[in-house]
């Protein structure tokens, strides 16, 4: 395990005036291994609400942020929130209660124990034990279908391509381009990982799935940009 470290923590932001403080205070309150240094990235997509209102206030504890000037997607957000990042280490965290940012230190684990280069997170009940939010049945069927065919190209054997959770070295995302603007960034990321060989590692997380009605973004349209993007940087490698 290496002396010290430093994780950048990158936050895409849209409209969430109703739960942004609430999940940033969780992120603060983490608890992370002795040695590491934290470094906190929030990336507003041009919020209509008063999302960026309230990111602000946090810029006085350390809070590194940016605001789009035109709406670009989970993606475009992302490609912002990197490229401010000077972490050894960079990692996602979306700005709602789907995923507990308590769980990050497990999830970097594998990479201070000097296991791996990138880690998965997985909200399969498969590697998952104990009690677990049910997810919606159409859902979780897409999602399995995603992830296995994307596999199939980055012949990695994940059990979830699309969690949030996605933990890589920063010398590793500096060599892939990225260009994927909204949920596609997903199989787009792994697929260009994969073809650098890492040491790829998953760990299980908790998942607490929101409805529409509380803010959920994601739809089918999403589903099919997907399978585009596993056909066009897995099976033709663009």
């Amino acid at each position: 395990m290496p002396d010290s470290l430093k994780l950048s923590i990158v936050i895409p932001v849209y409209n969430e005036e109703r739960y942004i403080d609430a999940i940033l205070e969780r992120v603060c309150a983490v608890r992370f291994q002795p040695g590491v240094e934290l470094e906190y990235i929030a990336v507003d997509d041009h919020s209509t609400d008063k999302t960026w209102e309230r990111l602000q206030t946090w810029e006085t504890r350390g809070f590194k942020l940016k605001r789009h000037e035109t709406n670009g997607g989970k993606g475009a957000a992302l490609h912002t929130g990197f490229a401010m990042a000077t972490g050894d280490v960079v990692t996602v965290q979306d700005a709602d209660f789907e995923y507990s940012p308590e769980e990050l230190p497990s999830v970097l684990q594998p990479i201070l124990d000097g296991k791996a280069d990138v880690v998965f997170g997985a909200r399969t009940s498969i590697l998952r034990t104990g009690t677990q939010q049910v997810m919606l049945f159409w859902h979780s069927k897409i999602n399995e279908f995603l992830t296995r065919f994307c596999n199939m190209f980055s012949n990695l054997a994940l059990s979830d391509m699309e969690c949030c959770y996605k933990m890589v070295r920063r010398e590793l995302l500096q060599k892939i381009k990225l260009n994927e603007k909204r949920f596609g960034f997903e199989p787009e990321f792994t697929l260009k990982i994969a073809r650098l060989h890492p040491r790829a590692w998953q760990v299980p997380v908790s998942y607490a799935p929101r409805s529409y009605e509380e803010g959920k973004k994601i739809n089918w349209k999403d589903g099919v940009s997907a399978l585009r993007c596993i056909l066009q940087y897995g099976l033709f490698r663009l």
